[in-house]
C-alpha cells in the first residue's frame, strides 16, 4: 500500500501485559556479556530464570529467527532476538511520515471517491501506549538491565525474555523449570494478544517450533539451535487461565491454525453519488480467483483499520499485525476488493496487507506474521486452486499498470526487503534448482522449450547475503541501510559499471533506471522466473521488457538458479507484437449495456527473437460493476485467449494469436 496510509497511527488498545511490580527478588545483576555467542547467552538467560531452554530458545524464533537486526527496532518497536517492544522510542526515531491517497480500483468507471477523511490516521501522543507495546521496560524493571542495553546487546535481550516469561509463569501459578508443556500460558501471554485466539495460535507456533526443532545462522553470523523436544504438548487449559476476550471471527475466511477477526469495510453509497469501498461480486461462481497479492501497510496497524473501515478510501480482504500475526478480514472473499491498481486483477485477487514499510529495511516484520501469512496463503491457495508461484502470489509491485498512463502511478510495496525465499519455504514450496548451471561461463543456445538446459532461471539470491544497496529511503539520492534483499539489479551490459536497463513506462523520455528503493525499472525479484538470453562468465542476461538484461550470477554466490517453464516468442513474420496490463476481451464479446473496454497495448513491445516464460492461458475478461445497484453487475468473456508472462518486473499478458509457445 505504498504512499496510501497516513503516518505515525496510534496502535489498538490492548489489555496490560505482565503488569505489576516485580516479585521480590526477581530482579538480577547486569550479566557480563555473553562469552560463548548468542546459544550461550540463551542458555544462561535460561537458566537465570528457571526458563526450559527450548522455550526460550523458541519464543525467540517465533519473535526474530534468532535475529538481532542490528539494534534496529522492527515495525512494531521491538528491539532484538527476544522482539522486546518499546514502541515510543522506536517510532521517535524512526521519523516516518507516509501520506495521501489514491483510488487502487483500477478502473476509470467509477466516480472517484472524495478525499480521505480528515483524522483517520491519529497521532502516537494520542494516547498512552499499553503495555504489549512497552515491554522492553517491563524487562529493564524485572532484569535489573538498563533500556538501551536491552535495545542493543542480544545476550542481555535474551535476559530481559527470560525474566517476561518467568514472570508470566509466576503469575499464572506455573511452576519454576520443568518442562516446555508447564510453559503453554506463559508463552501464550507473552504474545501480548488481547483475545484467546491470537494467543493460543502464537503458543501454538512456537510449540511447533520446539517439537520439530531447527537451526540456522543468524544475521551476525553465529549458529543457533534448538533440538527437536518431542515433549513440547499443548495444553489449551492455561489459556483459560489468561482470561483474555473472545474474538468475532464470524464470517472471516480463514484456517483455524490462525487468530482471524472480523473486522468489516462498508459497503456503502456516498452522498455525492459515489460508492465504497469495494464491490459485490459471487466468487468464485461468477469469475475465478487467480491471484493473491502481497501488500505492506505503509503504516500501522490501527491506521490501517481506520483506513479500511472508511467508506471513501479503498479496501482489501485481510490486514495481518507484525506483532504477534494476528489478522482482520474486512471483505468477503467473493466480493471484489478495490486493492491493486488494476481492475482485471481485483476482479481476480485477494489482497493481504502487513503491517509494515518498504523504505526501512530495519523495520523488520516478525516471524510471527510470516508464519501466520503463509498459513493464509496456503488456505487461500488450496480453496481456489491457486498455484503456490511467483505469477500467482504476487506482491504489489509486480501488478502491471493498466495503460501507458498508469505505469509511474503504480505501487511499489512490499519492495526489495521482503523475503520472498523464507515465505515460500513456509508455503511449502521453496524454491530450488530444476536441473542446469546456476552460472558458469556455457552459453545459452538454441530456441528450445523450459526443459532445455539452462533455457530458465529462477531469481534466488542469499537473502541474508545479498545486499545491493539502494537510496531513497529517507532522502531522495541518500544511500539505505545495508540490509539482505530478494532482488537483483539489471544491467545494460554484463558489467556492474554499466547503466541499468530501461523501463519506457516508468520514464518515457528514455532515462535510465535508478537505485531508488521504490525504482522498479531494472529490478528481477525472488522467485520470478524468466528466459535465458545469454552467459559470459560470471554473468546472465534475460529476456526482460524487451530488451536484453544482464545480472551478476556468480558461481560462488548465485543470485538465480535453474528453472523449467515453457517459453513462448513471437510468431514468425512479425518484428515484435503487443503487451498488455490487463486481458479484456474483444469488443464483440460485449453485450448491450456495457461499455466496451479499450485493449490498450503499453508502451513496450516483445521483440522478434525473444523468449518469455509462458504462465496461464486464459481468456479475456472484464467485470461490469460501475454502480451500486448490484443488478446490473456482469462478467463479460471474450473468445480471445491471452497466456499471462513475466516481462519485466511485473508481469504482462499477450495475445495468444500473437505467440508460439515453445519446446
Amino acid at each position: 500500500m505504498r504512499g496510501a496510509v497516513g503516518a505515525l497511527a496510534a496502535v489498538v488498545s490492548l489489555p496490560l501485559l505482565l503488569a505489576g511490580p516485580p516479585a521480590a527478588g526477581q530482579a538480577a545483576a547486569e550479566p557480563p556479556p555473553a562469552s560463548g555467542g548468542l546459544q550461550r547467552a540463551f542458555a544462561d538467560a535460561a537458566d537465570a530464570y528457571s526458563v526450559p531452554r527450548g522455550v526460550l530458545l523458541g519464543v525467540a524464533y517465533l519473535q526474530s529467527r534468532w535475529d538481532a537486526h542490528g539494534g534496529a527496532p522492527s515495525v512494531t518497536g521491538g528491539y532484538g532476538p527476544m522482539h522486546l517492544t518499546d514502541a515510543r522510542t522506536a517510532l521517535a526515531r524512526s521519523g516516518h511520515a507516509h501520506g495521501g491517497g489514491e483510488d487502487r480500483r483500477g478502473d476509470d468507471g467509477r466516480r472517484p471517491p472524495r478525499a480521505l477523511a480528515a483524522g483517520a490516521a491519529r497521532a502516537l501522543g494520542a494516547g498512552a501506549l499499553p503495555a504489549a507495546l512497552k515491554t522492553l521496560e517491563r524487562a529493564a524493571e524485572l532484569s535489573g538491565l538498563a533500556p538501551e542495553r536491552l535495545r542493543t546487546d542480544p545476550a542481555a535481550n535474551a535476559r530481559g525474555g527470560a525474566a517476561l516469561l518467568a514472570d508470566a509463569q509466576r503469575r499464572l501459578g506455573g511452576p519454576a523449570g520443568g518442562s516446555p508443556a508447564d510453559w503453554y500460558g506463559a508463552v501464550a501471554r507473552f504474545s501480548g494478544a488481547d483475545d484467546t485466539a491470537t494467543a493460543t495460535a502464537y503458543a501454538d507456533e512456537v510449540f511447533a517450533v520446539i517439537r520439530s526443532g531447527v537451526a540456522r545462522t543468524t544475521d551476525s553470523g553465529g549458529r543457533v539451535a534448538l533440538k527437536a523436544d518431542r515433549s513440547a504438548v499443548r495444553d489449551p487449559a492455561q489459556i483459560a487461565r489468561l482470561r483474555l476476550r473472545t474474538a468475532d471471527a464470524r464470517g472471516t475466511d480463514c484456517p483455524e491454525s490462525v487468530s482471524c477477526e472480523w473486522i468489516p469495510a462498508p459497503y456503502a453509497e456516498l452522498s455525492d453519488g459515489a460508492y465504497g469501498n469495494h464491490d459485490k461480486a459471487d466468487r468464485p461462481r461468477s469469475q475465478s480467483v487467480r491471484y493473491i497479492v502481497v501488500h505492506d501497510t505503509e503504516g500501522y496497524w490501527d491506521t490501517a483499520l481506520d483506513l479500511v473501515r472508511d467508506p471513501a478510501y479503498v479496501s482489501w480482504q485481510y490486514t495481518l499485525r507484525s506483532r504477534d500475526g494476528r489478522i482482520a478480514q474486512h471483505v468477503p472473499l467473493k466480493d471484489v476488493a478495490w486493492h491493486s491498481g488494476n481492475w482485471f486483477v481485483n476482479a481476480k485477487s485477494i489482497g493481504l496487507e502487513h503491517e509494515g514499510f518498504l523504505a526501512a529495511p530495519d523495520a523488520w516484520y516478525t516471524e510471527a506474521m510470516y508464519r501466520s501469512s503463509a498459513r493464509l496463503v496456503r488456505y487461500l491457495a488450496k480453496r481456489y486452486g491457486i498455484p503456490l508461484d511467483r505469477r500467482h502470489v504476487l506482491g504489489h509491485d509486480n501488478v502491471p499498470g493498466t495503460t501507458a498512463a498508469t505505469i509511474r502511478g503504480m505501487h511499489t510495496d512490499p519492495g526489495p526487503y521482503w523475503d520472498w525465499a523464507h515465505y515460500f519455504t513456509l508455503l511449502g514450496k521453496p524454491f530450488e534448482r530444476a536441473g542446469g548451471e546456476g552460472g558458469g561461463s556455457r552459453q545459452a543456445g538454441g530456441e528450445g522449450g523450459g526443459g532445455d538446459r539452462g533455457a530458465v532461471v529462477t531469481i534466488r539470491p542469499d537473502y541474508s547475503r545479498h545486499r545491493p544497496l539502494y537510496t531513497g529511503c529517507t532522502k531522495p539520492g541518500e544511500g539505505c541501510v545495508p540490509h539482505g534483499s530478494g532482488a537483483v539489479r539489471l544491467h545494460t551490459a554484463p558489467d556492474a559499471s554499466a547503466p541499468l536497463v530501461k523501463d519506457a513506462g516508468l520514464r518515457p523520455g528514455g532515462e535510465d533506471s535508478t537505485t531508488g528503493v521504490n525504482d522498479t525499472g531494472a529490478r528481477a525479484s525472488t522467485g520470478q522466473q524468466y528466459a535465458v538470453a545469454e552467459r559470459r562468465g560470471a554473468w546472465t542476461a534475460v529476456w526482460y521488457l524487451g530488451q536484453k538484461a544482464w545480472f551478476h550470477n556468480p558461481r560462488e554466490l548465485p543470485t538465480a538458479v535453474p528453472g523449467r517453464g515453457p517459453l513462448l516468442t513471437p510468431k514468425p513474420g512479425v518484428d515484435g507484437i503487443p503487451v498488455y496490463g490487463r486481458a479484456y476481451p474483444e469488443a464483440a464479446a460485449y453485450p448491450a449495456g456495457v461499455p466496451v473496454q479499450p485493449v490498450s497495448p503499453l508502451p513496450y513491445r516483445l521483440l522478434a527473437g525473444q523468449r518469455y516464460v509462458a504462465g496461464d492461458r486464459l481468456p479475456g475478461e472484464y467485470f461490469y460493476a460501475r454502480t451500486f445497484d448490484t443488478s446490473h453487475h456482469q462478467v463479460v468473456r471474450g473468445e480471445e485467449l491471452y497466456y499471462e508472462i513475466q516481462f519485466g518486473h511485473r508481469l504482462a499478458f499477450v495475445k495468444a494469436a500473437d505467440v508460439r509457445v515453445l519446446g
